[in-house]
């Protein structure tokens, strides 16, 4: 049988903790070359939409050791809106009832059966976090006790789960544009982490004075910059645009999450992406010698150095997601639900076939 999941099932079952172990364990198969995984690729062609496009998104990856395949399938539509000064990347939930579409399906890499069925929504929140977590604990000081985020979205609250879950962190600060947004985020993610989280006026006011700086927004543009590079300072992104050039080159140490520069894009001849044509985006990863820098599974790996000295400036760039996550994250969830008798289950013939592909 096949079995249907839900993102409420995702989170009864999907742990923070449990994403960063699973992941911590499969990076060395993927360093190892054991484990595979496929460039994201986005199809782009106009929307029907005003200033919007029309992405079909999808990434894959396969983890012997676990048993598991996954693809991971989003089907978008897409905006560029400018506020204050920065271009955001903007999903619209265009679907009935207005809603997102995302999907994670899991196979079996040793009958090739799909096994599982399940929105990306939760669980790619999760493994976002997870990795930047991970990239904490390989690269920020032991000490290291206080945290600024810039962000208060929806990926922002899981950049900070994984940051306590790796670190003794004792002082959040967060900004926001949107302060009524930041304080409301603040409010809320103080009551679910325990730990008290205060809004502030200014990004130097966030990040001015910490030990972790983590960027979790969805802008185009760089939103931290040189200015509040200081020596012991651990520093993430979750998107290549979020950390300025001469910031990223200040660093004692970089790493990143894949050789990858950017997805493989495919874009129809009468569509002009915005934060293309201004040179916005994957545009501002420029400069960075991604095939020759240090990825985070070869830091777990033991293959590149880690943190070498609490003087040492760290960034991680979470450039590019990896449908290897979804299995990892995926295998997790498919073997708790099972044991837990959470979700639906289908035929799975229904999802096979007796005609040879």
């Amino acid at each position: 049988m096949t079995l249907i999941l839900s993102n409420q099932d995702v989170e009864q079952l999907l742990t923070m903790r449990d994403c960063i172990d699973v992941l911590e364990d499969v990076y060395v198969e993927l360093s190892e070359g054991r484990g595979v995984n496929r460039r994201r690729s986005d199809c782009l062609v106009p929307s029907p939409r005003r200033g919007a496009a029309y992405s079909l998104k999808s990434m894959d990856g396969v983890i012997p050791k676990l048993g598991i395949g996954a693809v991971r399938i989003d089907s978008d539509i897409v905006t560029w809106p400018v506020e204050g000064s920065n271009m955001r990347r903007v999903k619209v939930p265009a679907a009935p009832n207005g809603r997102y579409v995302g999907l994670v399906l899991l196979f079996s890499s040793h009958s090739g059966e799909p096994l599982a069925i399940l929105p990306d929504g939760v669980m790619q929140r999760i493994r976002v976090g997870a990795a930047n977590g991970l990239a904490v604990k390989y690269l920020a000081r032991e000490d290291a006790a206080s945290v600024g985020i810039l962000g208060s979205g929806w990926q922002a609250g899981a950049q900070l789960t994984a940051v306590c879950a790796v670190r003794k962190i004792k002082t959040i600060r967060c900004f926001s544009p949107r302060h009524d947004h930041c304080e409301a985020f603040a409010r809320d993610t103080s009551a679910v982490l325990g730990i008290e989280v205060k809004p502030v006026r200014s990004p130097e006011d966030a990040v001015g004075a910490v030990d972790i700086a983590m960027c979790a927004t969805n802008s185009v543009d760089s939103v931290f910059f040189e200015r509040w590079m200081r020596p012991g300072i651990h520093v993430s992104s979750i998107k290549v645009p979020e950390i300025d050039r001469a910031a990223v080159k200040r660093a004692d140490r970089l790493v990143i999450h894949t050789h990858d520069d950017k997805p493989l894009h495919v874009v129809a001849n009468n569509l002009a992406v915005p934060e293309t044509a201004e040179n916005k985006g994957w545009s501002l990863g420029e400069g960075i010698d991604f095939a020759s820098t240090p990825t985070l599974a070869e830091v777990i790996a033991g293959k590149a150095p880690g943190r070498r000295a609490d003087h040492e400036v760290t960034c991680f760039i979470n450039n590019l997601g990896l449908g290897y996550q979804f299995a990892a994250a995926g295998a997790v969830v498919y073997r708790k639900a099972r044991e837990s008798g959470v979700g639906h289950e289908l035929p799975t013939d229904w999802f096979t076939q007796d005609v040879h592909p």
